[in-house]
């Protein structure tokens, strides 16, 4: 592990886990220490990411997501309350339960532990958000908790609100940096056949979908309500899932309060964690990593938590981290240091 990254890594167990099992799963090859090199000369520092831009974009990137968008341009000509209730079911599916529940707080930072059949569901579910596979999302994150508003981040806003919002999606990489990515940042992911074939039929499942769509709302309505089905459980759903996740990249590092001290500019944003079902309460989560709970004050609503909590009564769910040694401790601390700051 290099030093900066010794430096700067929160203290999260899985992501510890994670990259010193990638360091530890052989010996110190020629193949490791190339990684290595690779990763810190492409991603050392986000600026550099925006010279990238001038050299060369990531046309699959902005082609996936400029076709998302256009998409959505669609709904005001196709609009159906069934196609209202399909997105937000659908978003809900997707991007409560398969990313903040599944990409993040299960398969980024093992907050919990689940049968594998269910893992690879909320997976499959998490792959239909529109925000890439399994294995790229988590490398991705895993990073960002490593560097975390520090030179290496990938997308802290630091270098601008809407490079750490969206922008720094589009540069473009070679093939041979994110399989270094991978085997660096997501190698238990990378043993899991599963989660490979989402990472290598991705699209496919896209056009599946949006088949399936169609085909639900003409077989029992007509071709409207199916293309309705199409515009808003597809396009209208992943414009709000994508934008409102990568708020907590962007808003919740710019704007907030802060519970904890943490080594980065984390903060807690009301109308964030109420669009993403719980994760924009960000500051408690760089905190305090693995606990599946980031609402920590009463008001701080937290759906994704309390789906987990649903899973472990329904005995889906096992090993919930719902505290971590010392939280308690950081937490009156906090209370004392608030409660000085109003009598100041």
């Amino acid at each position: 592990m290099s030093d900066t990254l010794a430096q700067v890594i929160q203290q999260d167990g899985h992501l510890s886990r994670a990259v010193a099992a990638d360091e530890s799963g052989g010996d110190d090859s020629a193949s490791a220490r190339d990684d290595r090199s690779l990763l810190d000369a492409a991603a050392a520092l986000p600026a550099q990411f925006r010279e990238r831009i001038s050299r060369g974009l990531d046309w699959r990137t902005v082609g996936w997501l400029g076709f998302i968008h256009l998409g959505a341009l669609a709904a005001p000509f196709y609009f159906t309350w069934k196609g209202v209730l399909l997105a937000v079911v659908l978003g809900w599916l997707t991007g409560g339960i398969g990313i903040c529940l599944g990409y993040h707080r299960l398969l980024t930072h093992s907050s919990f532990n689940t049968f594998r059949p269910v893992r690879w569901l909320i997976a499959f579910l998490g792959n239909l958000a529109g925000q890439g596979s399994p294995l790229m999302w988590v490398a991705q994150h895993r990073r960002h908790h490593a560097f975390s508003d520090h030179e290496g981040d990938p997308h802290s806003p630091q270098h601008g609100a809407w490079w750490s919002h969206m922008l720094w999606l589009m540069p473009t990489f070679d093939t041979k940096y994110y399989e270094a990515l991978f085997r660096r940042y997501a190698p238990d992911l990378l043993r899991d056949p599963f989660i490979r074939l989402l990472d290598k039929t991705f699209v496919i499942w896209y056009l599946v979908t949006g088949f399936a769509l169609f085909l639900f709302g003409y077989s029992i309505w007509d071709a409207r309500t199916g293309c309705s089905f199409v515009v808003y459980g597809m396009f209208v759903r992943m414009v709000y899932v994508l934008h409102s996740t990568w708020f907590v990249n962007s808003a919740s590092h710019i704007w907030g309060y802060r519970n904890y001290a943490t080594k980065d500019n984390s903060r807690n944003l009301w109308w964030v964690g109420l669009l993403t079902y719980g994760e924009g309460w960000h500051n408690n989560h760089h905190a305090f990593q693995r606990m599946a709970r980031h609402g920590h004050r009463w008001w701080e609503i937290d759906l994704t938590y309390w789906s987990i909590c649903m899973m472990e009564k329904l005995g889906l769910a096992w090993n919930v981290v719902h505290s971590v040694r010392g939280a308690h401790t950081r937490r009156r601390k906090a209370a004392r240091r608030r409660v000085a700051q109003r009598q100041r």
